[in-house]
C-alpha cells in the first residue's frame, strides 16, 4: 500500500524499458488500465477511503479520559505532517521534471492527506471521548512501515548488486527512506497509545446521555466551530445514538436559543413595535427580524448560482482542449480546467447544502414566531364569531406555507440572473442571433405555461376549499361520532364524506392531469429552445462544434428551471401573501381584544357590581334583540350566595358571561368583579390529562386543601374505585367520564383554586338528586362559605339558602330579592315557577300519602356510590396515557409490506412496468439527440444540415412524447392510489367502536385525514416515482461515463457503496426524526383546540402565562424536531456530493491524460455534459430514496388506521328484522352481565328482568350504579358480556347494527347540535316536510326560538350549536326523535338542563305523543320518573327493585322511597313557604 505498488515507472513501455524513457509516458496511465498491475496505483487509495468511512460510521462506545496522554498524540500528528510533506515534495519534484502527474506518487501522497487529516480528526475527538487510534490508521502506518522496509531492502539490493531482483520489486525513493524511522514511531507510539485505551476502558463505565443535560444539549449546535457546522458534524452524536438505538425525543439535542419560540416570537414583536401602525404590516416585520440569515442565504444562493453556471461556461473549453491535437495540447491546462470544475463543483455544493438549510432555519423560526402569536391572540381575544376550525386551519395550513416559502424566496430575485446568465453563454457559442431567439422561445414558452400555472394555482386552491370542507365535516363527525351511532346515522355522514371526497377528488384529477402537462413542458422545453436555436444558428450559418454544441445543450436544460419555477414562483408568492393577510387580519383585529375584567380588590365590602348595560352574542345582527338587558344596579357583597333562575332561555348562562366580560357589551359601561374569579361553564370543559392536574389547573398541590375539596365533591368514592386514582388519565374532552363526573371535576378545580368570587352555571344538573345535595351542602355552605357565589340552577330547592335571588326572563332580571319577599309576589315569575314545582312535587306526596302500607323490600345500602358507569373509565393509567398524550409510531424500517400495497392499489400495478419503459426510452432517446448532434456537427462533409437537424427533431420529438406518457399515467396511478388509500382509511373509522374514538385525540385522526392524506393525494406517488426516474437516468450516466474509460465504473461501484453505506447510516436516525415530526404537531393543534374550547375558564382563573408556556415547549419540541430532521438531509447530501464530485474529478483527469486518438471529443464532452449532473442527480436519488421512506411513514400511518378494531357487521344479510319490527316493545334482560374491556370489574351483573311493552319505564339510581351503561348495552354501543336482550323475542346481538340502531331512539345525556341550519339539525336525513317539522318544534316550545331569526328553519346553528342554550339543545334532540317515531324511546338524562316547568311539558308531550311506545327514562329527577308505569332501581350494577312507582313509595325503607323522602325533604322548606 506504499512505494512498492505506486513506484512503477515504466507506466506505457514494456518491462525491458529504462528509466530514460520515463518522461515520455505523459500521464499515460489511463490509457492502459487494462492491466491488473496498473490498479494497484488507486486501489489502495480507494480501500483506504472506503475503511475511512466505514471506521467513521461505526458506532463506538465512549469513556471519559482519567489520564492526559501527554505530549504523544502530538508527536504523532506532526510526523504524519512531515511524512505527507516528504511525498508531497516527492511528487511536486517529478510533476516539474517530467512535466506530467506520475500515478504512484500522485495517490500516495493522496493517501497521506486522508491519513494526515483523519489522525487530525481523531486526536481532537479523543479530548472527550478515549483516547487510543482507530484500526484502519495503526493499519496503514504498520503496512507502510512494512511496505518502506520492502523497498528500502530492494532499492539497496540493486544499489549494491547484491542479487539481481524481478523488475516489479517497488525500488524506495527519498521519501520512502527519509519516511520509514517516522513511520517506525508512530506504530510505536500507536500501540503504546491503543494498550493504554484497553486499560482504562475495562474500568470505566459508559458515559451518561448528554442531552439530558438542557444546557448542554442547547450549546450543541452554538458551540460548533466552523468546520463542524460547514460540514454538518455537529450532527454526529444524534446519527451515532440513533445507530446504536431507537432514537427518541430526549435524544435529539434542544434548539439553540436563537431558534426557540420565545426568542422567535419576541423578536418579531420587537419588529413590530419599532414600525410606525399606519404603515405596520406583518410581511414587512417578519423580513426585518429575519433580514440577516435571509441576506447570508442570498449570498449563498448568488455563490450556488455562479459556480452552476462557471460549469456550463467551461464546457467548451474543455471540449475545445480534448478535439485538439496530442502536439498541441498542454496538459498543465487540462489539469487546472479539471482543478476548475471540481472547485466550481465543491462550492455548488457547499452553498446549495447551506443555503438550503439556511431557508429551512429561517421557516423553523418564522413558523415558531407566527404560532406563538396566533396561539396568544387565541388566548386573548373574546367572543369571537370565527369557528375553531378556521383558527385551526391558520396554524395548520397557513403558518406551514409562509414558512415553506423561505425554500423559494431566492428564486424572486435568482430568476433573472439566472436567465441572463444563461444567455451569455449561449452569445458566447452560438451568437446573436441564436441567444436573441432564445430568449424569445423561452419567454413564449414561459407566457404559454402561465395558463397552465394559473388554472393549476386556481385548481389548487379549489382543492384546498373542498378539504377545508371535507376536515370541517370530519372533525364534526369526530366530535359527534357517539351520537350519529345511536341514531344509526354514521352511514349517512359516511356518505355526505364520501361525497366531499368526490368533489375534492375531481378537482385533484384535474389539479394532477394540469401537473402532467406542466411537466412536459418541462421537460420538452430544453428540446424545443435548442431546436430553435440550432436551426436559427444553421440559417445563419454559425460554425457549430462539438463544444459550443454540448455547453449550448447543457444551457437549455438548465433553462428549464426557471422556465419552470416562475410559474410556480408566482404561484407561491401569492399563496403566501394571502396566508399573511389572513394571519395578519386575525392577530390585528383589535376590535376583539378583550377589556379589562378582573380588578385589584380593595378593602370595601363590595366583590361585584353589575351595572345597566346591553350585552349580544351577535353585536352586528340588528334583527337580534340582546341576549341580556340590565336596566338596574346591583351590588354584591363579600360572602354572600346570589342564585339566579328562569326558565329555559331566559338569559342565565349570559347573564354570567357579561360579568366575566366574555359577551360583546351594545351599551353599558360593564359589569365589575373585585378579586380572583372562578368559573364553572354549564357545558363542562376537561382537558387531557390526568385528574389532578385537572383539579389543580396550575395551583400548588396542598394535601389537607385538596383532600377537602376532593371530598366535598364527592370525588373520593370515584377515586378509590380508578385503577390509578388521582393519576387517572381523562380522554380528550373528557370522554371517558360520566356527565356527573366531569361537572364535580369542574367543581373542583374551582374550589381548589381559592378565588374570592365564584360563578357557577348549573353545576346541580347533570348529577343525581343525593349527589346534588351533597355538593349543594359540603360546597356552597361549608367550603365556599365565606365565599361570594352566584350560581345558576334549575333547582329551585336550592333557592332559600340564597342571600339574593335574581329572575331572569328574556334577558332581564325581572325580580331580585330574598326568597321570602319574591315569593309573596302572587303574579311573579319566581311563584309561576314555583308552581310548577309544586306540581311535581305534589305528584311525588301524594304517592306517598296514598301509601301508608309499608312492605318489607330487599335492603340497600343508600350510601354506596359507583364510577364505572362511562365507558373505560377504568383504563389504567399507562394504556390510555399513551395512546392519548403519545401518539403510537412504528419503528424500524418502513415494512415492504407497505410498499408492496401502496404499489398494487391501483390497478394491481400492471402501469408500473409501463411506466418504466417511458422513463427509459425517453432517458435513452434524449442521450442519443445530444450525442447526434455533437457527433455530427463534426461530420459536416458527410451529413446535410437539414439532416442533422431533422433527426435531431424527430430523436427529440420521441423522448418528448414518452415523457408525456409517463407523466399521464403516473398521474392516473396516484389518483387512483389516493383514492384507494381514503376509502379503507374512512370506511374503517366509520366502522370502529367508540373505544377508539374515547382514547385517540381527535386531533390525532384530522391529521390522518388531512396531513398525510395530502401526502399521499399529491406528493408520494411522485417521490417515488421521482427516485426510480433520477436511478435510471443515474444509471445511463454512469454507463455513458464509463465509455470513456472502464475504470470510471469500478469508481462508480465504490462511491454507489459508500453511498449506500452512508444512507444506511443516515435513514436509521433520519427515519425516526421524520416520524417524530410528523407526531409532534398533533399536540401543538390539539393544545390550540383544547385551548379555544376553554378560552373563558383559561381566563377566568387567570391561567394565560401557563397555557402559553406549555404552547411554547409544545412548538419548540416540534421546531426541534424539524430543524434537525432538515439539518441531517444536508448532512447527508453534502458527504454524498463529495464522493461524485470526486469521481467527476478523476474522470475528468482521465480524459485529460488519453490521447486524442483514444477518445470521441463528442461522446467525451457529452459524458461531460452530463457529468456536471451527477452531484445535483446523486443528491437527488439519495434524497428522495430517504425522503421517500419518511413520506411512506404517512401511508404507514393510515394503514394503521386500516386496521383498527371494527364494531359488529351494520347489517346480517341473513337474519334481518321484519320492517316492522318492533311492534310491541317489549324488552326482555336475562342475566346481563356488562364490561367495558377484558380485565375490568363487571359495570353490570346478572340483571334480568322484562319490561313491557308500550309502558314508561323510569331508571334511578345514584351516579355510577350502571344507568347509561344499561342503556349502551341496549344499543350495543358496548357488547354484554354474558347474557342476552331480547326485544319482541330477536336477540339483539343476532342481528347488524344497523337494524337494532335505526329502530330505536334516544335523547342523549350530552345534547349534541351539528354546525349547519336549524333544519339539518332537526332532520339531518332530510326525510320530513316542513310542516311536521314545525309541528315538532311547537310540541317542544321551541317555535318562539326559532321565529326570531328571520330565515326561520334556515337560520344558521353554530359550531356545536353555541348559539343555543343547553336547555334549548335538550329541546331540539327532543324534536328529533319526535320526528323520528320509533317503538322505543330512550331518555338519558333529557331534562337535567331545563327547568321544572320546561321538564313538566317534556314529559306531558312525551305522554301525549308516545302513548304506544315503550319509553326508558334515566333521570336524577325524581319528578321525571314519578309518573311512570314502572321504576328500575339500580345500585352497584345490579337491580335493587323494580315495580311502579306506587307500590314502591307503600314501602319506607324502600330504595326509591328514600329517593323520594330525600328529594321532598331537600324541598321542604321551598314548598311551606311557598304554600
Amino acid at each position: 500500500m506504499d512505494s512498492s505498488i505506486y513506484n512503477s515507472t515504466l507506466l506505457l513501455s514494456s518491462p525491458s524499458q529504462t528509466m530514460s524513457q520515463f518522461p515520455l509516458f505523459k500521464l499515460q496511465f489511463f490509457t492502459t488500465m487494462d492491466t491488473a498491475t496498473n490498479l494497484f496505483h488507486f486501489l489502495p487509495f480507494l480501500v483506504l477511503l472506503v475503511w475511512m468511512l466505514v471506521d467513521l460510521l461505526k458506532p463506538r462506545r465512549v469513556f471519559p479520559a482519567q489520564q492526559e496522554a501527554g505530549v504523544l498524540p502530538e508527536i504523532i500528528v506532526l510526523f504524519n505532517i512531515l511524512i505527507l510533506t516528504l511525498y508531497l515534495g516527492s511528487l511536486a519534484f517529478k510533476v516539474w521534471k517530467i512535466e506530467a502527474i506520475p500515478m504512484d506518487p500522485l495517490f500516495i501522497s493522496l493517501s497521506w492527506i486522508l491519513v494526515t487529516f483523519f489522525t487530525i480528526y481523531t486526536k481532537r475527538k479523543a479530548k472527550t471521548e478515549s483516547s487510543g487510534w482507530p484500526n484502519v490508521l495503526v493499519s496503514w502506518w504498520v503496512l507502510s512501515g512494512i511496505f518502506q522496509f520492502f523497498s528500502i531492502i530492494t532499492y539497496l539490493t540493486n544499489h549494491f548488486k547484491l542479487s539481481a531482483l524481478p523488475s516489479f520489486f517497488p525500488a524506495a525513493t527519498v521519501a520512502d527512506i527519509a519516511s520509514f524511522p517516522l513511520s517506525v514511531f508512530l506504530c510505536i507510539g500507536a500501540f503504546i497509545m491503543n494498550f493504554r485505551r484497553v486499560s482504562s476502558g475495562l474500568e470505566q463505565p459508559i458515559l451518561l446521555d448528554d442531552y439530558e443535560n438542557e444546557e448542554v444539549s442547547r450549546r450543541v449546535f452554538s458551540i460548533a466551530g466552523i468546520w463542524s457546522k460547514l460540514t454538518f458534524r455537529w450532527l454526529n452524536p444524534v446519527f451515532e445514538k440513533g445507530w446504536l438505538q431507537r432514537l427518541e425525543l430526549h435524544h435529539v439535542p434542544q434548539l439553540p436559543k436563537s431558534e426557540t419560540a420565545e426568542t422567535a416570537y419576541s423578536l418579531l414583536q420587537e419588529s413590530l413595535r419599532k414600525e410606525k401602525p399606519e404603515f405596520s404590516t406583518l410581511t414587512r416585520a417578519i423580513m426585518n427580524f429575519i433580514w440577516k440569515p435571509l441576506a447570508i442565504n442570498a449570498v449563498l444562493a448568488g455563490l450556488n448560482t455562479l459556480a452552476s453556471y462557471l460549469c456550463l461556461y467551461l464546457i467548451t473549453n474543455f471540449v475545445d482542449y480534448l478535439s485538439k491535437v496530442d502536439e498541441k495540447r498542454s496538459h498543465v491546462h487540462g489539469y487546472m480546467l479539471a482543478f476548475i470544475f471540481f472547485f466550481a463543483k465543491m462550492v455548488e455544493s457547499l452553498s446549495q447544502r447551506h443555503c438550503y438549510f439556511g431557508a429551512r432555519q429561517i421557516g423553523v423560526r418564522v413558523r415558531a414566531a407566527l404560532m406563538v402569536s396566533l396561539y396568544k391572540k387565541a388566548l386573548t381575544i373574546k367572543y369571537s364569531r370565527m369557528s375553531s376550525a378556521k383558527m385551526l386551519n391558520f396554524l395548520d395550513v397557513d403558518v406551514e406555507r409562509i414558512g415553506d416559502f423561505f425554500w423559494y424566496i431566492n428564486g424572486i430575485w435568482l430568476l433573472p440572473v439566472q436567465v441572463s446568465l444563461a444567455l451569455v453563454i449561449l452569445y458566447r457559442n452560438l451568437g446573436v442571433a441564436a441567444s436573441v431567439t432564445t430568449l424569445v422561445t423561452t419567454v413564449m414558452i414561459m407566457v404559454s405555461n402561465t395558463p397552465l400555472a394559473k388554472s393549476q394555482e386556481k385548481l389548487h386552491s379549489k382543492i384546498l376549499e373542498a378539504k377545508d370542507a371535507r376536515i370541517k365535516a370530519t372533525s364534526e363527525t369526530l366530535n359527534c361520532i357517539r351520537i350519529l351511532k345511536l341514531h344509526s346515522w354514521e352511514g349517512a355522514y359516511l356518505n355526505k364524506l364520501l361525497h366531499l371526497r368526490d368533489v375534492e377528488r375531481s378537482w385533484l384529477k384535474r389539479y394532477l392531469y394540469t401537473c402532467s402537462a406542466i411537466a412536459f413542458l418541462f421537460w420538452a422545453s430544453p428540446t424545443l429552445v435548442s431546436v430553435v436555436a440550432f436551426g436559427v444558428s444553421i440559417l445563419v450559418k454559425i460554425p457549430l462544434t462539438p463544444g459550443t454544441v454540448l455547453s449550448a445543450l447543457a444551457t437549455f436544460r438548465i433553462l428549464q428551471d426557471p422556465i419552470y419555477n416562475l410559474p410556480e414562483l408566482v404561484s407561491m408568492v401569492t399563496q403566501t401573501k394571502v396566508s399573511v393577510d389572513r394571519i395578519q387580519d386575525f392577530i390585528r383585529d383589535d376590535q376583539k381584544e378583550n377589556p379589562k375584567s378582573n380588578y385589584i380588590t380593595d378593602h370595601s365590602e363590595v366583590v361585584v357590581e353589575i351595572e345597566p348595560g346591553e350585552y349580544s352574542w351577535q353585536p352586528d345582527l340588528s334583527s337580534r334583540k340582546p341576549a341580556v338587558k340590565l336596566d338596574r344596579k346591583l351590588k354584591i357583597m363579600r360572602g354572600e350566595k346570589i342564585a339566579v333562575c328562569g326558565s329555559v332561555g331566559s338569559g342565565k348562562s349570559s347573564f354570567l358571561s357579561s360579568l366575566i366580560g366574555e359577551i360583546p357589551r351594545l351599551s353599558g359601561v360593564g359589569s365589575k368583579v373585585f378579586g380572583s374569579k372562578a368559573y364553572v361553564p354549564q357545558s363542562a370543559w376537561i382537558q387531557t390529562g390526568t385528574i389532578i392536574q385537572n383539579v389543580l389547573f396550575g395551583k400548588e398541590m396542598e394535601s389537607s386543601w385538596y383532600k377537602e375539596v376532593i371530598e366535598g365533591c364527592a370525588l373520593d368514592r370515584d377515586i378509590k374505585l380508578w385503577a390509578d386514582g388521582n393519576l387517572t388519565v381523562v380522554g380528550e374532552r373528557g370522554m371517558n367520564l360520566s356527565g356527573g363526573q366531569k361537572q364535580r371535576i369542574q367543581m373542583a378545580r374551582a374550589i381548589y383554586s381559592n378565588s374570592n368570587v365564584f360563578l357557577l352555571d348549573d353545576p346541580f344538573s347533570a348529577v343525581d338528586a343525593h349527589t346534588g345535595a351533597h355538593l349543594f351542602k359540603e360546597c356552597l355552605t361549608q367550603l365556599l362559605s365565606c365565599k361570594t357565589v352566584i350560581y345558576v340552577t334549575h333547582q329551585l330547592e336550592f333557592l332559600d339558602a340564597a342571600d339574593l335571588i335574581l329572575v331572569m326572563k328574556d334577558g332581564k332580571i325581572i325580580q331580585s330579592g330574598k326568597y321570602e319577599e319574591l315569593i309573596a309576589n302572587v303574579d311573579g315569575e319566581l311563584v309561576r315557577l314555583m308552581a310548577a314545582h309544586k306540581k311535581s312535587l305534589y305528584q311525588v306526596s301524594s304517592h306517598k300519602k296514598h301509601n301508608n302500607v309499608a312492605t318489607s323490600k330487599r335492603p340497600m345500602n343508600i350510601n354506596v356510590e359507583l364510577t364505572e358507569e362511562k365507558p373505560y373509565s377504568q383504563i389504567r393509567n399507562s394504556e390510555l396515557l399513551e395512546r392519548i398524550n403519545e401518539e403510537e409510531r412504528e419503528s424500524g424500517r418502513v415494512k415492504c409490506s407497505v410498499y408492496n400495497t401502496f404499489v398494487t392499489l391501483a390497478y394491481k400495478g400492471a402501469l408500473v412496468p409501463v411506466i418504466l419503459l417511458c422513463q427509459v426510452l425517453f432517458q435513452g432517446l434524449q442521450m442519443a439527440s445530444n450525442y447526434w448532434i455533437a457527433w455530427a456537427t463534426d461530420k459536416e462533409d458527410r451529413i446535410s444540415r437539414g439532416r442533422l437537424i431533422g433527426m435531431f427533431v424527430l430523436v427529440s420529438a420521441g423522448s418528448s412524447l414518452f415523457v408525456l406518457g409517463r407523466a399521464v399515467l403516473l398521474a392516473t396511478i396516484a389518483i387512483e392510489t389516493a383514492q384507494s388509500l381514503f376509502l379503507r382509511m374512512t370506511k374503517t373509522l366509520f366502522r370502529a367502536s367508540i373505544f377508539f374514538f374515547n382514547s385517540t385525540p381527535s386531533s390525532r385522526i384530522i391529521n390522518r385525514s388531512s396531513t398525510d392524506q395530502s401526502t399521499v393525494d399529491t406528493d408520494i406517488p411522485y417521490r417515488l416515482a421521482g427516485l426510480v426516474f433520477a436511478l435510471v437516468q443515474l444509471l445511463c450516466i454512469i454507463v455513458l461515463m464509463s465509455q470513456i474509460a472502464w475504470t470510471v465504473f469500478i469508481l462508480f461501484i465504490f462511491v454507489l457503496v459508500i453511498s449506500m453505506l452512508y444512507q444506511n447510516y443516515y435513514i436509521s436516525s433520519a427515519r425516526e426524526l421524520a416520524r417524530m415530526a410528523g407526531i409532534r404537531k398533533a399536540p401543538i393543534l390539539h393544545h390550540f383546540s383544547e385551548t379555544i374550547a376553554g378560552a373563558p375558564t383559561i381566563r377566568c382563573f387567570n391561567q394565560q402565562d401557563r397555557f402559553l408556556a406549555k404552547n411554547l415547549y409544545l412548538v419548540d419540541d416540534y421546531s426541534r424536531i424539524t430543524f434537525h430532521n432538515s439539518a441531517a438531509m444536508e448532512w447527508l447530501c453534502l458527504r454524498i456530493n463529495f464522493f461524485f464530485n470526486l469521481v467527476f474529478f478523476i474522470a475528468l483527469m482521465m480524459l485529460v491524460s488519453m490521447p486524442r486518438s483514444a477518445i470521441d471529443p463528442s461522446l467525451a464532452g457529452l459524458a461531460v455534459t452530463y457529468g456536471l449532473n451527477l452531484n445535483v442527480l446523486q443528491a437527488w436519488v439519495i434524497w428522495n430514496l430517504c425522503n421517500v421512506e419518511n413520506k411512506m411513514i404517512s401511508v404507514e400511518r393510515i394503514l394503521q388506521f386500516c386496521t383498527i378494531t371494527c364494531e359488529a357487521p351494520l347489517v346480517i344479510e341473513n337474519n334481518r328484522p321484519e320492517l316492522e319490527w318492533p311492534r310491541y316493545g317489549t324488552i326482555e334482560l336475562e342475566n346481563l352481565h356488562v364490561q367495558y374491556n377484558t380485565g375490568l370489574p363487571m359495570v353490570l351483573k346478572g340483571i334480568s328482568c322484562v319490561i313491557p311493552g308500550e309502558k314508561k319505564i323510569g331508571v334511578v339510581g345514584r351516579t355510577g350504579s350502571g344507568k347509561s351503561t344499561l342503556i349502551q348495552a341496549l344499543f350495543r354501543i358496548v357488547e354484554p358480556s354474558l347474557g342476552r336482550i331480547i326485544i319482541d323475542g330477536i336477540d339483539v346481538c343476532s342481528i347488524g347494527l344497523y337494524d337494532l340502531r335505526s329502530r330505536l331512539s334516544i335523547i342523549p345525556q350530552d345534547p349534541t347540535l351539528f354546525q349547519g341550519t336549524v333544519r339539518t339539525n332537526l332532520d339531518p336525513l332530510q326525510e320530513h316536510s316542513d310542516f311536521e317539522i314545525w309541528e315538532a318544534l311547537r310540541k317542544c316550545q321551541l317555535v318562539e326560538i326559532v321565529k326570531q331569526d328571520y330565515r326561520l328553519l334556515d337560520a344558521p346553528v353554530a359550531e356545536d350549536g353555541e348559539n343555543w342554550s343547553v336547555g334549548q339543545r335538550q329541546l331540539a334532540c327532543l324534536v328529533r326523535v319526535l320526528l323520528k317515531n320509533r317503538k322505543i324511546l330512550v331518555l338519558d338524562e333529557a331534562t337535567a338542563s331545563v327547568d321544572t316547568a320546561t321538564d313538566n311539558f317534556i314529559q306531558k308531550t312525551i305522554r301525549e305523543e308516545t302513548g304506544r311506545c315503550t319509553v326508558i327514562t334515566v333521570a336524577h329527577r325524581i319528578l321525571t320518573v314519578i309518573d311512570s308505569d314502572l321504576v328500575m332501581v339500580l345500585n352497584e350494577g345490579k337491580i335493587l327493585e323494580f315495580g311502579s312507582p306506587s307500590e314502591l313509595l307503600k314501602d319506607k325503607s324502600s330504595a326509591f322511597s328514600q329517593l323520594a323522602l330525600e328529594f321532598l325533604g331537600r324541598s321542604k322548606s321551598n314548598q311551606d313557604e311557598f304554600t
